[in-house]
């Protein structure tokens, strides 16, 4: 049942008395900044910036030693999170505020946005402290998921001297799911449910239409400078290993290794089954791909497993890349 306007102003009240404070105590990275996680991070991203990794190549650089990647900044400080946990027993402020709003009937929660911003390069050794503040709640807002408020939180990320480093903003939409239109009988007359909804579709932009278009064929692509003949994904305007902008692409066989994984189970999107196991896959071309693993358990996910790759359709046409384990050798 809807809020009354007495019990919206109530809410809203309540909300404001969040905003301006930090949501607890600073989280303080267990571990300071150091090269084998910096050394790690940069082989999954496949960055090969000598100022990350090599002491003598980074000497010579304007920083005069190693550097971590700006865009670790938050990697330093992140722990586990119990999401469970959070919504029945919350532990800081911003888990608070979403109770608060969820007990009102905004059970539904989305992120909308983010930005980052780095005031200075980190060094091994540093050790990064941050801070999190609930810098504004918006009025409520309508949206096709249903009428809510924009919370958005800055956090600010300060070395062992309390200098800043950088900063981060996160913004998301806690609202009240929208009521769904009853199922409309078909053109038959036989009452059937419509289709079920498909999975969220990507953008096709002019950077990366052309690999959508393809995987609509059915061909599993991968981009390749037709240069230095390096191997990308996703799909760029120009080659990192040359600076080339002369792209072409090869037909990938599919055959690959598991090379990390995560499993999701919440939240639970439409369109998607899960837990859903999502995979950094690479692939025997040499390079890697983000997908998802199929016809598979996840307690039975094995780091370094051999996969296979295939164009997987939707029941709505919408076809991607996906993988399932390889078949054992005959």
């Amino acid at each position: 049942m809807p809020l009354t306007k007495e019990q919206k102003q109530e809410l809203e009240a309540k909300m404001r008395e969040f905003v301006g404070k930090p949501i607890g105590a600073p989280d303080v990275g267990r571990d300071a900044v150091n090269e084998p996680m910096i050394r790690q991070w940069c082989d999954a991203m496949g960055d090969t910036n000598p100022a990350y990794l090599d002491p003598d190549a980074a000497a010579s650089t304007v920083h005069g030693g190693l550097v971590a990647p700006p865009t670790m900044m938050q990697a330093w400080t992140m722990h586990g999170f119990d999401m469970a946990k959070g919504y029945d027993e919350p532990q800081d402020g911003q888990q608070h505020l979403h109770k608060l709003l969820g007990d009102h009937g905004y059970t539904g929660v989305v992120g909308t946005d983010t930005k980052q911003g780095y005031t200075r390069y980190l060094r091994p050794g540093d050790v990064v402290c941050a801070e999190t503040v609930i810098e504004s709640i918006s009025e409520e807002k309508a949206t096709h998921l249903g009428l809510g408020y924009f919370i958005t939180t800055r956090t600010t990320f300060r070395d062992q001297d309390g200098e800043e480093v950088g900063w981060m903003t996160f913004r998301v939409l806690k609202y009240v799911p929208a009521e769904r239109p009853a199922a409309a009988a078909t053109d038959s007359g036989d009452g059937a449910a419509p289709a079920p909804p498909g999975r969220i579709r990507p953008p096709r932009g002019h950077d990366n239409a052309w690999w959508w278009d393809l995987v609509d064929q059915g061909t599993f692509p991968i981009q390749q400078c037709n240069g230095c003949k390096a191997l990308h994904h996703p799909p760029r305007p120009m080659c990192n290993a040359c600076r080339s902008m002369d792209m072409g692409w090869v037909e990938a066989s599919g055959a690959g290794t598991l090379y990390s994984f995560t499993i999701i189970r919440h939240p639970q999107f439409p369109g998607y089954d899960f837990p859903v196991i999502a995979a950094l896959v690479e692939l025997e071309e040499g390079t890697r791909i983000v997908s998802s693993v199929i016809d598979c358990k996840p307690e039975d996910v094995k780091i370094g497993m051999k996969l296979s790759g295939f164009i997987h359709e939707d029941h709505d046409g919408f076809k991607l890349p996906m993988f399932r384990p390889a078949r054992p050798a005959a």
